[in-house]
């Protein structure tokens, strides 16, 4: 028998036949595989939102526990009535935030600008011995630093609901005491949140919080 013989044609009609069909399948590919990748990096930048969130709330809980048990510890025999009291000077709100000291430092951190060193206006009650009021004001700086230490905007304030205003206790025994840590929120694609009207007083306001209450 005779050995088959290809002819070049034989050998180039296939190869002719395919032409083409490699790229188009290269670039289906690269198309499917940067819609995946889109993908991806949205779920990267949702998670990163969601992250950053959780650890300001996180560290928000913290702090506003923390306070919470600042004033027990620090409570008073009330001089008008049985019970627990903090002093008056804990309701100042210039006392929170750094409103009563002033930053050299243009563009610092509040962290940076205020805690790292201990302010020279405020008495330090772990080296020396303080009254009430200064221990306030202590406790206000404190509690400040704690917030704004991974959360720069973060802000917090002592409210108290006082069940009886006639006295000269600005936060009568037996009343709330709360504890706010807030800061500010943004929407994401949209999507309204469903905001706290405790850290919300206006409509213009998106910020989320923290809410601790204590009764001394």
């Amino acid at each position: 028998m005779k050995p088959n013989k290809l002819t070049n044609n034989t050998i180039r009609k296939p190869m002719l036949s395919q032409r083409g069909l490699g790229m188009i399948e290269v670039l289906v590919t690269l198309f499917i595989l940067s819609i995946g990748l889109l993908g991806v990096a949205s779920l990267q930048f949702v998670g990163s939102f969601s992250n950053a969130d959780a650890l300001n709330r996180t560290q928000a809980v913290f702090v506003a526990q923390q306070f919470s048990e600042r004033l027990s510890a620090n409570a008073l025999s009330s001089d008008v009535t049985d019970g627990f009291v903090v002093d008056n000077a804990y309701f100042d709100e210039d006392l929170y935030n750094f409103a009563n000291l002033t930053c050299s430092t243009t563009g610092a951190s509040p962290y940076d600008c205020h805690c790292k060193a201990h302010p020279s206006a405020i008495a330090n009650c772990q080296t020396g011995d303080c009254d009430s009021a200064e221990l306030a004001e202590f406790d206000a700086y404190q509690m400040s630093c704690a917030a704004v230490r991974n959360n720069p905007n973060a802000k917090i304030s002592l409210t108290c609901t006082d069940k009886d205003l006639g006295d000269t206790d600005l936060c009568t025994a037996g009343s709330i005491h709360e504890v706010i840590v807030t800061w500010p929120v943004r929407n994401w694609q949209g999507n309204d949140r469903v905001l706290n009207a405790a850290c919300n007083k206006t409509s213009a306001d998106s910020n989320d919080c923290v809410v601790v209450e204590v009764a001394l």
